[in-house]
């Protein structure tokens, strides 16, 4: 498995890279279809953040889904072994939701993490705007922040493509990715969907009532 390690506003030594490509390398014992990693390292100088001054985010690409994680401490070694934990416990709940999914379900597949073909784009970029940000402009993968007035509010934006998938699958991509919603069509109804955490093993899905056409 490749693995890239870039780096924000850091310098990156040879113990540090070499620390970072064990611990990520093991992922692949768990996620056999992965292929590659980008890790980066970003450090916060605002003193305020200093508990959090070094962020690690890993994003896992294969054959099957994407797997990301992301954690902050005040050791960026700290931060790797957090961050790595975290992708651990995703691979592990997600094989166990498949697993009570088929003792419920006989029929269902994938019987492994690589049989899901659900895929993100791999270059993405982040922006940063003090203007007013047009949503038809953004570009597939890019971010955008704007800051609202005079205000302390800042809205970040970001365009993904649309995949058409199961509620099953949904879910399935959610666990491994980490967030507490995940975005999706409804490959069934055709409905933009979005399932998210309600507590425990309990998920819930808010549909819209409407149907984009193919």
């Amino acid at each position: 498995m490749d693995i890239n390690l870039t780096a924000r506003n850091a310098e990156i030594h040879d113990r540090f890279r070499e620390y970072v490509e064990e611990k990520v390398s093991k992922v692949s014992q768990f996620y056999k279809g992965a292929t590659s990693a980008n890790v980066e390292l970003t450090h916060e100088r605002n003193p305020r953040q200093a508990e959090h001054s070094e962020r690690i985010e890993i994003t896992v690409f294969g054959k099957g889904p994407v797997i990301r994680a992301e954690a902050a401490s005040v050791d960026r070694y700290a931060a790797v072994d957090l961050a790595v934990g975290k992708l651990f416990e995703r691979l592990r709940r997600a094989r166990d939701r498949m697993k009570d999914h088929r003792r419920r379900y006989r029929n269902v597949e994938p019987e492994d993490l690589g049989a899901v073909d659900i895929t993100m784009p791999e270059d993405e970029q982040e922006t940063t705007a003090t203007e007013h940000v047009d949503p038809a402009t953004l570009k597939v993968g890019e971010a955008v922040e704007e800051q609202l007035g005079d205000s302390p509010v800042v809205v970040r934006q970001k365009l993904h493509e649309a995949d058409r998938l199961t509620v099953d699958q949904a879910l399935y991509q959610m666990e491994l990715v980490g967030h507490p919603f995940f975005l999706f069509i409804d490959a069934d109804t055709g409905q933009p969907c979005v399932v998210y955490h309600r507590h425990g093993w309990t998920y819930g899905v808010l549909r819209l009532n409407t149907v984009v056409a193919e």
